[in-house]
C-alpha cells in the first residue's frame, strides 16, 4: 500500500490535541477532512488510534507508544523542508574547496584562511590550483568556489563580479625598458614570459600585437605568477600581469611596473559557484567572506 506521508502531520496533531476538532483547527482544515484523515490512519496502522470514551477521545496503547516518535519525525520533516536561515558559525564543521588563480591565492589566501578560522574554527579550507576555463568540478561539487576572468557561459554556474584589474608590465629594477618611454615596438621586442599552468607560449596579448603589426618575443612560460615574478626579478625577462592581484608579491620582490603601450580592456575578476549553493547559509557566508577579502585588492591603502 502506498503511504501518504501527510498522514504523519495529521496523526501528530490528533495525538497532541486528543480530538478531531482540535486537530482540524490546529492544521487549518475542516473537521470532516480531519475525520477522513483519521480513517485513513486507522486503515494504514490497523489501529483505532483514538477511541471515544464519553465525550472525549482517548489514545490507544499503540498511539501512546508512537506519540513521541511521530512528533519527532514531523519536527524533523519541518526542519528539512523549511528554509535554512540560522547559521551558528562557532558550531559549523565543513570542508570547503576554493580554487583560485594562483595570484589571488598568493595575495588573499592568508587573509581568507584567517577570516574563516576566526569566525568558524571548525571549518577547513582546501586552497587548490588555478581554475582555468572549465567548470565540471563546480557541477560535481568537487569545488565550492572558483575564480574566473569573466562570467561563465553555463546557466547553472552563478557568478559575482568582484572588480576590474588593469594589466601592467613587471620588470626588474634598472631594466632597460625603464630608461625610455615604452613604445609598442620596444614592448614587443623585449624578452617575454607568459604565465600558464599548461605551458602555453601564446595569449591574447599576442593577438592584440599581431593586429598592430607586431610580434612578441616570448622566451619561456612559467606555471605560476609567483615563478614568473621571480624570473623577472633575476633576469631581463618581462611579464605582463594584473596590477592589483600581484601588487604585494612584486613589491616584495622589488620589481618595477610600467603601463602598457597597448589599449587593452581591464580584466574582470569573478567568483563562481554552482546554483545548488544559492540558498546554503554556510556557502553564502563563505561567498561573502571571500568577496570582502578579494575586494580589498581594489581598495586603495590609506
Amino acid at each position: 500500500m502506498q503511504l501518504d506521508l501527510n498522514l504523519l502531520t495529521a496523526l501528530d496533531a490528533l495525538l497532541e490535541e486528543g480530538s478531531v476538532a482540535g486537530a482540524a483547527a490546529r492544521l487549518h482544515v475542516t473537521a470532516p477532512a480531519m475525520s477522513r484523515s483519521l480513517g485513513r490512519i486507522r486503515k494504514a496502522t490497523g489501529d483505532q488510534i483514538l477511541v471515544r470514551t464519553g465525550r472525549h477521545m482517548t489514545p490507544t496503547t499503540r498511539a501512546l507508544a508512537m506519540r513521541t516518535e511521530v512528533h519527532a519525525l514531523v519536527q524533523q520533516a519541518h526542519r528539512l523542508l523549511s528554509p535554512q536561515t540560522d547559521l551558528d558559525l562557532t558550531a559549523l564543521e565543513r570542508v570547503f574547496t576554493v580554487r583560485w588563480h594562483d595570484a589571488l591565492t598568493t595575495a588573499c589566501g592568508t587573509a581568507l584562511v584567517a577570516a574563516v578560522h576566526r569566525e568558524a574554527p571548525g571549518v577547513q579550507l582546501r586552497l587548490t590550483g588555478e581554475p582555468g576555463n572549465d567548470t565540471p568540478e563546480l557541477r560535481r561539487g568537487e569545488v565550492d568556489l572558483a575564480s574566473s576572468a569573466g562570467p561563465p557561459s553555463q546557466p547553472d554556474i552563478r557568478h559575482r563580479l568582484i572588480g576590474h584589474d588593469r594589466l601592467v608590465l613587471a620588470v626588474r629594477a634598472g631594466h632597460p625598458l625603464t630608461e625610455q618611454p615604452l613604445t609598442v615596438a620596444r614592448y614587443a621586442a623585449a624578452a617575454h614570459l607568459t604565465v600558464s599552468r599548461r605551458g602555453s607560449l601564446h595569449d591574447r596579448i599576442d593577438d592584440t600585437l599581431a593586429a598592430l603589426g607586431h610580434q612578441r618575443h616570448v622566451i619561456a612560460s612559467a606555471p605560476t605568477t609567483g615563478t614568473a615574478l621571480q624570473l623577472a626579478r633575476d633576469t631581463d625577462l618581462v611579464v605582463t600581469l594584473p596590477d592589483a592581484a600581484t601588487r604585494s608579491t612584486r613589491d616584495q620582490l622589488g620589481l618595477t611596473t610600467l603601463a602598457l603601450p597597448l589599449d587593452l580592456p581591464d580584466v574582470p575578476l569573478c567568483l563562481l559557484w554552482h546554483q545548488r549553493y544559492d540558498s546554503d547559509p554556510a556557502h553564502t557566508w563563505l561567498r561573502e567572506t571571500a568577496t570582502r577579502t578579494l575586494r580589498s585588492l581594489f581598495t586603495p591603502s590609506s
